[in-house]
């Protein structure tokens, strides 16, 4: 899934980053940025936050180099109807199995990448770069959570949520790391890597419009 269009330095950034929240857990750093509290507890610290970032940065590439959307409603518009369907099979999934977290999970990583199809044709040079660059980001987090899980780390990506039933390292491996980093982490790249990176172009359109000489 490499695409040249994502760039080494952002590959070297998010691989960075990752290191670095593996380094603050560990050593026990401020737990506003490095929480290890299962899910992560919104630290400060995370590639997440990088999504909107190079969501824009790409974006704007692309769009110099003349790849850019024909009209941004019509990415804004695809990445909000695979926001809309994600959202709405996950809701549906929990109301129909409040008890069953791995029902829930397996139907949300579903349902992102059914999301992830829908948002393609909005904008399809970008989300062929967002799609490579959350394989690549991903990638490192997959093999960080093998290690914290079998060697016991006390990090969140070791830890399940607290619902979880109990199940041997390989089980948490697929169900807290493989499945998550292979679908909910990559719809979130991509749709939200489209939305900042539309309204970036929208921005810097309607800019351009009104410094133009009348």
């Amino acid at each position: 899934m490499a695409d040249s269009r994502v760039s080494l330095p952002s590959l070297i950034v998010v691989l960075a980053v990752t290191l670095l929240r593996l380094t603050g857990e560990l050593l026990e750093w401020s737990p506003r940025l490095f929480a290890r509290t299962a899910g992560g507890g919104a630290s400060l610290v995370g590639i997440v936050w990088l999504i909107p970032i190079f969501g824009i940065y790409f974006a704007l590439r692309l769009a110099q180099a003349g790849e850019a959307p024909p009209t941004v409603g019509r990415a804004l518009g695809r990445a909000a109807l695979a926001f809309v369907v994600n959202t709405a099979l996950f809701v549906g999934s929990v109301m129909l199995f409040p008890t069953s977290p791995l029902i829930q999970l397996a139907g949300f990583g579903v349902g992102s990448w059914i999301a992830i199809m829908l948002a393609r044709p909005g904008w399809p040079a970008l989300w062929r770069v967002l799609l490579a660059y959350g394989f690549a980001a991903r990638l490192p987090v997959v093999v960080v959570m093998f290690l914290a899980i079998f060697l016991g780390w006390d990090s969140h990506y070791a830890k399940p949520r607290p619902d979880f039933p109990p199940m041997g390292h390989w089980g948490l491996f697929l169900w807290t790391a493989l499945l998550p980093q292979a679908t909910l982490w990559i719809y979130l790249t991509v749709i939200g890597g489209m939305i900042f990176g539309a309204l970036a172009v929208a921005a810097r359109r309607r800019a351009r419009g009104a410094s133009a000489p009348s």
